[in-house]
């Protein structure tokens, strides 16, 4: 029989080093495997399946975000600071 083990929501979030945030995105996208509960109160992933995701992301080539687009900026480059009037 083949000895599982599980990784608890703060394993998995140091073991990626990303966040929670992240974590549920990814899970919710189907693109990271599903926990499942232990418990009623204790969300688990099985370690195996973790591990065999960040191989696949090692291999894989993940695209760069897009730079910002500074056109879309509610406020000037000075983030609030009023421009002082020339006299």
């Amino acid at each position: 029989m083949q000895n599982h083990q599980f990784l608890r929501r703060e394993q998995v979030l140091a073991k990626l080093g990303i966040s929670k945030t992240t974590l549920y995105n990814l899970e919710r996208a189907g693109r990271f495997p599903a926990h499942f509960m232990l418990t009623p109160r204790c969300a688990v992933w099985r370690a195996e399946e973790v591990d065999a995701w960040m191989q696949q992301r090692a291999g894989a080539s993940v695209p760069s975000a897009p730079a910002p687009d500074v056109k879309l900026r509610r406020h000037a480059p000075g983030r609030g600071k009023r421009q002082q009037a020339a006299a």
